[in-house]
């Protein structure tokens, strides 16, 4: 009964949208919206899906004790390319009086990206450091003391 109500609920609220949409927006404006809905289709399936997918054939290759470092760091660069990236994209676009726009977004990207990086790394090799002494410490018998 549930699935009904919120299945009616969603189509309710979509049709409220698009009468909205019909009847708020000018022409040109949903035509507009209509070129962008479908460029973000095209650049979704056609570019972002299979290059994850690639990414990932290729990340399936990589040792289990690393994969799981480089999928938290490509995760996490790609949160702030996400953010970045229409910056950088729209830097020198407005007038000087919105300094936001007048930053290098690109290089701070870059050093962004560098950090995650090196975050990585170091949490990598912790992690090899750490395995390393729990083996070691499981082949050699422990130490007697003395009393």
């Amino acid at each position: 009964m549930i699935r009904w109500v919120l299945g009616v609920a969603g189509v309710l609220l979509a049709l409220f949208g698009v009468f909205r949409l019909l009847t708020q927006i000018p022409a040109g404006n949903l035509l507009a919206l209509v070129v962008w809905l479908v460029a973000a289709l095209v650049l979704h399936d056609g570019v972002l899906a299979p290059l994850t997918g690639g990414i990932g054939v290729v990340i399936g290759r990589v040792p289990r004790r690393l994969r799981r470092y480089l999928q938290g760091g490509l995760v996490a660069s790609a949160l702030i390319a996400v953010i970045a990236l229409p910056l950088v994209i729209r830097r020198g676009t407005q007038p000087p009086e919105k300094a936001l726009l007048e930053q290098n977004y690109a290089a701070n990207l870059g050093i962004l990206v560098d950090v995650v990086a090196a975050g990585v790394l170091a949490l990598y090799l912790a992690r090899v450091v750490r395995d390393y002494r729990v083996s070691a410490a499981q082949v050699r018998p422990a130490e007697h003391q003395h009393t």
